[in-house]
């Protein structure tokens, strides 16, 4: 925003997120969701409301901090050459568009794992925080379908759970993230994916850049 001379004053924080996905959606017709733009905005480790009569309501959802020290281990992996998301959105989109019962449901069970994965950070339960992760994939699965997902990123999943690791999907596709108990885990299941030919990163969640909280 500072390129174009503009400030929180101009577009207030909360609305933000909204602002930059209407842009990519109407100019650029890019597929996608608030998550990664509540993100960029914020920086950090973010809870992240999207009830749908809360955002009618307000015009955003709600978005409050969570400390980073209380992250446990993680770890993403990812393809190469990923470029399954318009795929993965499309259907699904328009299904919640529509007030498919079965998306809306599930949409609904996803907003519950968010209380009870920030509930077992809170704690710093991950036991607990592994079981809403691999309870978000399951879900994700039956809705979405083994087709829509594909088989790369399935794959993917495998390797964390043939470890007995719990994993997810941090986006629409193309990567996976995944939670360890310790380092020795992580630099364990490091070795299984680079094995597999995939990319391996630890993640370190920062705090936000000075000025943005």
């Amino acid at each position: 925003m500072a390129f174009y001379g503009l400030s929180e004053r101009d577009i207030p924080k909360q609305f933000q997120p909204d602002f930059v996905l209407s842009v990519e959606m109407e100019e650029l017709f890019i597929q996608a969701g608030l998550q990664d733009r509540v993100i960029q905005t914020y920086e950090g480790c973010m809870y992240m409301d999207f009830d749908r009569e809360l955002i009618e309501s307000q015009g955003h959802g709600r978005y409050e901090r969570l400390p980073t020290a209380n992250l446990p281990p993680l770890w993403l992996a990812y393809l190469s050459d990923p470029s399954n998301s318009g795929k993965i959105h499309s259907d699904v989109k328009n299904r919640w568009l529509q007030g498919d019962a079965e998306v809306v449901e599930a949409m609904k069970s996803f907003g519950g794992f968010t209380d009870e994965g920030r509930a077992a950070l809170e704690a710093k339960d991950w036991a607990k925080l592994g079981e809403v992760m691999n309870a978000n994939f399951a879900l994700r699965r039956r809705v979405y379908g083994d087709a829509c997902l594909g088989d790369s990123n399935l794959a993917m999943i495998s390797v964390a759970q043939a470890e007995g690791m719990p994993v997810k999907f941090p986006g629409s596709g193309g990567a996976v993230v995944g939670m360890c108990q310790s380092e020795e885990e992580r630099d364990a299941i490091k070795t299984k994916y680079e094995n597999h030919g995939y990319v391996f990163c630890k993640l370190s969640p920062h705090e936000p850049t000075e000025g943005l909280e």
